[in-house]
C-alpha cells in the first residue's frame, strides 16, 4: 500500500466533497490487497469499501445535504432500492474507495450518520451492518434467529434481530466471546468446538422445531449444521464463507430439510437508510475491536488479518 498526496478535490453539479473521518475494514478487503478478488482490482485503487465524515463543501444543485452534516456511504453508488437485479458499481472495483481524507461523490450515496453514534462507529456500518439488516430482512418478533461467530456480520445480525423481538441463539469458540454475545442480546450461546453437531444442540433449545433463520456466514464447513438446526419452512441467508471453501452439501438433504436459501448482497441505500433509522431509535451502537490512526492504516490490515478480533476494525482519520 503507498501512502499518495494529492490536491483537495471540488465539487461538481451533484456532488459533495466529504471530509473522511473514519474508515473500517471487512473481509472483502483481505482478497482485494492479495490480488485475489473477483472482479480485479485495477492497480493503485484508493482501498475500502466503508466511510463515515462531515459535509466540506456541496455542488451546484444539491439540497440533500448541507455543509457540516454528518454522513455515512452506502457499499453500491448505483443502487438505491429495491431488487438487486443487475450488476452494480462498488467501491475499490468501479471507484476508488475511502482510505482518504477528502473525497467528492454524488450526493444520493449518502445517507445521515445516526445521532448516536460516532465518525469510528458510523464507518462500520455500509457493509457489515447491512449486510446483517439484508440477512434478518422479513424476521419478526417471536421467531429464532441462529448467527455464527463474532465477527462484524454476526455481531450486527444479533444486535438487530434482537431489536426487532427475535430470540437470538449464537455459535462461538470461546467462553469470552460467549459474554459479547450474551451481552449484545443473545438468548443462548453454544461453543461449536465443545459441540460439533451444534445443529443438534440448537433443535434441543428449541424443543425440536428448529430456527426460522440462519445468518450463514461460515460456508460450505457449516452449511450441512445450519439446515440440521433450520425449521421447516426456514431460511438460510448465504452471507459468506470464513469457515473455508472445504466441505460438501448433500443435494438430498438440502430437498428434504424444506429449507430455502438466500444469498445476501448487502443492500441498497435504502437497507441503510432503513437500518440506520432502527439503530437510532434502539441505541444500537456498533462493537469495535480497536481503532488505528490513519498513519497506521497498514498495522490496522495486519491486525485484522489475523481475524483475532470480535467487532470492527476501524481506522481514524
Amino acid at each position: 500500500m503507498i501512502i499518495k498526496e494529492s490536491e483537495i478535490p471540488k465539487p461538481g453539479r451533484g456532488e459533495v466533497l466529504v471530509r473522511v473521518r473514519a474508515s473500517s475494514l471487512n473481509f472483502r478487503d483481505l482478497p482485494i490487497f492479495a490480488g485475489q478478488y473477483q472482479p480485479s482490482v485495477p492497480i493503485g485503487r484508493v482501498p475500502l469499501s466503508d466511510g463515515a465524515g462531515e459535509i466540506e463543501a456541496i455542488g451546484e444543485g444539491v439540497t440533500r445535504f448541507r455543509v457540516g452534516d454528518k454522513v455515512v456511504n452506502s457499499f453500491f453508488p448505483t443502487w438505491f432500492g429495491g431488487t438487486l437485479n443487475t450488476s452494480h458499481e462498488q467501491w475499490v472495483v468501479h471507484h476508488d474507495g475511502w482510505l482518504t481524507q477528502y473525497k467528492v461523490v454524488s450526493a444520493e450515496i449518502l445517507v445521515p450518520l445516526p445521532s448516536h453514534m460516532s465518525f469510528e462507529e458510523g464507518a462500520t456500518l455500509s457493509c457489515a451492518a447491512v449486510t446483517a439488516w439484508s440477512a434478518i430482512a422479513g424476521v419478526r418478533a417471536g421467531e429464532v434467529v441462529l448467527t455464527q461467530g463474532t465477527g462484524g456480520v454476526s455481531l450486527f445480525a444479533v444486535q438487530l434481530a434482537t431489536a426487532l423481538g427475535a430470540m437470538v441463539i449464537s455459535t462461538t469458540s470461546s467462553h469470552d466471546k460467549a459474554q459479547t454475545l450474551r451481552r449484545l442480546g443473545a438468548h443462548a450461546v453454544i461453543d461449536y468446538n465443545a459441540t460439533p453437531d451444534w445443529g443438534d444442540a440448537v433443535r434441543d433449545l428449541t424443543n425440536g422445531r428448529g430456527v426460522d433463520r440462519v445468518v450463514e456466514v461460515g460456508g460450505p464447513a457449516t452449511l450441512p449444521q445450519s439446515m440440521k438446526a433450520s425449521a421447516v419452512g426456514g431460511e438460510i441467508a448465504i452471507v459468506g464463507i470464513l469457515a473455508g471453501y472445504e466441505g460438501s452439501v448433500d443435494f438430498m438433504t438440502m430437498f428434504m430439510s424444506r429449507v430455502s436459501f438466500r444469498a445476501v448482497t448487502i443492500g441498497s441505500r435504502r437497507d441503510l437508510e432503513d437500518m440506520c433509522r432502527v439503530m437510532e431509535q434502539h441505541g444500537i451502537r456498533p462493537v469495535i475491536d480497536s481503532v488505528h490512526a490513519f498513519d497506521d492504516a497498514k498495522a490496522a490490515i495486519t491486525h485484522f488479518a489475523a481475524r483475532n478480533i470480535v467487532g470492527k476494525v476501524v481506522i481514524q482519520h
